[in-house]
């Protein structure tokens, strides 16, 4: 959805649509998308800045990056961006930290797709994890810790470090 800022009215525009994106569009490669991102976006002109104030809000399914299950990820996401012409891109000067919430508009136009898309990537979590106490998989059987199948012994360090290991307990 393509907008034109020399037709934002005056009010502004109130948009409260869904959005279909490919997994392929996800930055996120294990990341599929279970339901359409809703949007609702107000979009306002003032001078030649455009405000684009929304939320988002979808449903994924990512892979824990310790267990390497699929679980499901909630996104609700609140975004208050500033868009400037491409003519002020040009100007080369040292950003101050408010500048870093400005992005630029090109040709007049204001691609919300790509915004929705944008805003919907930077939500993602860095590490996927199915929850934060998630142990993992066993490094050596394999089995899923979380679920107490596993009753290996793993060392709590390398044999090969027990120099090192007295050396800095004598240091002490």
């Amino acid at each position: 959805m393509v907008i034109d800022v020399n037709e934002i009215p005056r009010e502004g525009l109130h948009i409260d649509q869904d959005f279909d994106f490919a997994s392929l569009d996800l930055v996120e490669e294990e990341a599929v998308l279970l339901e359409p991102t809703h949007a609702v976006v107000e979009v306002r002109k003032a001078g030649s800045e455009v405000l684009v104030k929304g939320k988002i809000t979808t449903r994924l399914s990512f892979i824990c990056s310790r267990c390497l299950r699929p679980f499901e990820y909630a996104v609700d996401s609140i975004f208050d961006l500033v868009y400037l012409p491409e003519e002020l891109d040009e100007v080369k000067e040292e950003l101050e930290e408010e500048d870093l919430e400005r992005f630029f508009y090109y040709h007049q136009q204001l691609d919300l797709r790509e915004i929705i898309l944008e805003q919907l990537n930077l939500s993602f979590p860095l590490r996927p994890l199915c929850s934060e106490d998630c142990e993992g998989i066993c490094p050596v059987c394999g089995e899923l810790i979380n679920q107490g199948r596993c009753s290996c012994q793993v060392q709590e360090f390398d044999p090969r470090l027990e120099k090192l290991k007295s050396f800095l307990r004598d240091k002490k």
